[in-house]
Formats: structure tokens, C-alpha cells, sequence
């Protein structure tokens, strides 16, 4: 990294990767942890955040935002919202252009970069959802085919989801629960095959295609969830994938399509 550094971003501890001097016009990516809403932090997805400043030549802001039981929800994705805000208003101080922010996290925060791409799409020019829980009800099949077994089980799911709290029927809750995806964000969408949320990560896919949202799916197999943080060939492909598609989101908001990388089947 060309700089790292922690700063307050409205009142949100954030940390910011600077992979090297760029041009001005260059993507600004708000990451959200993942961790069940209850646990992690920039220090625990550091080097998550160092690769993918990397592979999209991008700044990324790395959110410390508010943890569950003790802040349950709305505090996790009002505090996502903050720092999005945030970071517009700064990119250009960040050498980055205000067009080209994209929304990204990995479980958890997937989740929280999907809720904030449908509470504020106007901002947004794209959306990385690494395996994000999106359906507090849980009611899919691969939570049944992957309930144990697989590293992250239902009952762990489960737990995070009551601990975080909110309405499970409310979009900003469980996001594959909106009436309407119209309207929002190009998405790409990374999925473990053996996991418990596979399921809803497909549902979500298919509905953003159906509403007209340019959506890029990628189901990797044979592995499980959390795969993104660990020394596996899988991880690191999928944040060069990532990367590819981040570095391809223009300044309308589409990424071009000669950038973005092939589906897994």
C-alpha cells in the first residue's frame, strides 16, 4: 500500500487503502466486514481489503462499524449509510471519483452493502456481495443440505440472525424480501457452493436479472463458507475477479463489459 491510514468518518472509525498514486478517476470501495454482525473488524479483514485495493486499483474504506448485541440492528447499516455518504462527498480528496463508489463485503457485510445499495442507489455505481446472508428466515434448501458440517453452520447463522435483531420481514433486514429491485446498483455476486446461504445469494441473483439489474453471479465449488479469508487458490481468485469487475464499473454506473469475469459454473 502506497498509505494506510484510520480515520473518523461522521462518527465512524474507518481505515483507508491507498494501493498506489492513481488517476483521478479512479473507483472508491466502501468494504463492510463480515463476522455475523457480531464480531471482526478492519483489523481481522486487512489483508481482504489490502487485495482487493490491489486487484481494482481502487481506494477501499475498510468500516468499523457498530456491533451486535450491544448496538443491535438498525446501528450496523445506519452506520454503512454513514460512511457511504462519507466517502462521496470525500472521494475526489481521495483521488478518487465520486461516480465510480461501490459497495462491497463478505457475509454480514454483504448483507450490509446490499441493504445500503437499496436504501441509497443513486450513490452507488456497483455492489461485490461475497456469500451474504439475505433472508433472516432462513427458509431456503441449502440450509438444510449444508446444516453441518460445512465451517459455518445453520445453527451459527441462526444465532448471528437473533443476535443482530430488526424485522426479518423488512427489506433492510432481509434484503431478498423487497417488493421491488428495480432500479438498483450493477451487482456481482460471489457464492460458496457448500454453504448455508447459497440458496438466497441464487434468489437474489436471479431477482436483481429479472428486475433489470446487470448482475454477475459466480458459485465457486467445492468450497464453503468464509473461503474469501483463507490461504485458498479459490480466495484469491475471487478477489482478482472482484477486483476486474470493480475496476470496470464506469463512471454511468455499468462496468464494461469487456472487464467483467466469466460466471463459475
Amino acid at each position: 500500500m502506497a498509505s494506510v491510514s484510520d480515520t473518523d468518518a461522521g462518527g465512524v472509525q474507518v481505515r483507508i487503502y491507498d494501493p498506489a498514486p492513481g488517476p483521478a478517476d479512479r473507483p472508491l470501495v466502501v468494504y463492510l466486514h463480515g463476522g455475523g454482525w457480531v464480531m471482526c473488524g478492519p483489523d481481522s479483514h486487512d489483508a481482504t481489503c489490502r487485495s482487493l485495493a490491489v486487484a481494482a486499483g481502487a481506494v477501499v474504506v475498510s468500516v468499523d462499524y457498530r456491533l451486535a448485541p450491544e448496538h443491535p440492528w438498525p446501528a450496523a447499516p445506519d452506520d454503512a449509510l454513514t460512511v457511504l455518504l462519507w466517502a462521496r462527498d470525500r472521494a475526489r480528496a481521495l483521488g478518487c471519483d465520486p461516480g465510480r463508489v461501490v459497495l462491497a463485503g463478505d457475509s454480514s457485510g454483504g448483507n450490509l452493502a446490499a441493504v445500503t445499495a437499496l436504501r441509497a442507489p443513486e450513490l452507488v455505481a456497483g455492489q461485490v456481495l461475497f456469500y451474504p446472508p439475505l433472508d433472516a428466515w432462513m427458509d431456503s434448501a441449502s440450509v438444510e443440505t449444508y446444516a453441518e458440517g460445512y465451517f459455518h453452520t445453520a445453527a451459527h447463522m441462526a444465532w448471528y440472525w437473533d443476535q443482530y435483531g430488526g424485522d426479518p420481514e423488512h427489506p433492510h433486514v432481509s434484503p431478498l424480501r423487497a417488493l421491488d429491485l428495480s432500479g438498483l446498483p450493477p451487482a456481482l455476486i460471489v457464492l460458496a457452493d457448500c454453504d448455508v446461504l447459497r440458496d438466497e445469494g441464487l434468489g437474489y441473483a436471479r431477482r436483481l436479472a429479472a428486475a433489470g439489474v446487470d448482475c454477475v453471479l459466480q458459485l465457486h465449488p467445492g468450497v464453503f463458507h468464509g473461503f474469501l479469508g483463507l490461504p485458498l487458490p479459490a480466495g484469491a481468485a475471487a478477489l482478482r475477479a472482484a477486483g476486474a469487475w470493480v475496476a470496470g464499473v464506469g463512471r454511468a454506473g455499468r462496468p464494461d463489459s469487456n472487464r467483467r469475469p466469466p460466471a463459475v459454473e
